[in-house]
């Protein structure tokens, strides 16, 4: 079956509004209105709690979290906690996955895919880990992925959260390319201790621009969805979202 992504570049937006495009997209896709569509942009400051979410993982009050204009809201992606902030690309794929890709396993695996080729753009080696959602690398071991059983040092470099209905996907991934790691101090990350959490940025010290990055990471999620992509459309000074959807639809 051959699939056409259209990828659609929203610029920096505030997460409800987006969350709330997705839900509109999703229910346009299984009606046959929409046709697959990829949202990638980066979010204003925000702490999202998925379906398993621990709310101790987030480690200052609502109200705190408010003050340093940081937004808290609760999603119906799968995980716990995680964080958005400018310099983080993210990706929120609104696909049909019938009849031929009827397997969240490997959806998610496409991401992380997607996500592993993107970290390969900028040099920098990683993979999955087994029993640990996303995308990891060895801090020890930068420009090449030595596998889950020999790497020494982890630190996650993309997250992925997902929900899906009727084979209609939601949400995705997030990939830290120059986003400030000390908001991630905010949170536990996904509810693990054990490990930190990097960016390109910090494991190179190059400076991509999350729209450069958008552009690679749509053409990396079609091939990992055996998928042709169109050019990225720029939508980014469009910030009505009745007027968004009605140019998806």
């Amino acid at each position: 079956m051959s699939r056409r992504l259209t990828g659609v570049w929203l610029g920096r937006r505030r997460y409800e509004p987006v969350h709330a495009l997705q839900r509109e997209l999703s229910e346009a896709r299984a009606a046959g209105r929409a046709g697959d569509t990829v949202l990638l942009l980066e979010h204003e400051p925000v702490i999202t709690l998925g379906r398993g979410a621990h709310p101790e993982n987030v480690l200052l009050s609502e109200g705190e979290l408010a003050r340093r204009g940081i937004d808290l809201v609760s999603t119906g992606r799968g995980g716990d906690v995680t964080l958005h902030a400018p310099g983080q690309l993210v990706c929120y794929p609104i696909v049909d996955l019938s009849p031929d890709r009827r397997d969240v396993r490997r959806y998610v695996r496409d991401l992380t895919e997607t996500m592993r080729l993107l970290a390969l753009d900028f040099g920098v080696g990683a993979g999955s880990v087994p029993d640990l959602i996303g995308l990891w690398v060895d801090l020890e071991s930068k420009g090449c992925w030595p596998g889950a059983g020999q790497a020494r040092w982890l630190a996650k470099l993309g997250a992925v959260g997902v929900r899906l209905s009727r084979w209609i996907t939601m949400h995705g991934f997030a990939f830290n390319l120059t986003v400030d790691l000390s908001l991630f101090g905010l949170i536990v990350p996904c509810g693990i201790t054990q490990h930190g959490v990097t960016s390109i940025e910090a494991l190179t010290g190059a400076q991509p621009t999350t729209r450069a990055a958008a552009e690679r990471a749509l053409e990396h999620l079609a091939r990992a969805l055996g998928a042709e992509a169109s050019s990225l459309e720029d939508w980014s000074g469009d910030t009505e979202p009745a007027r968004l959807m009605s140019r998806l639809t």
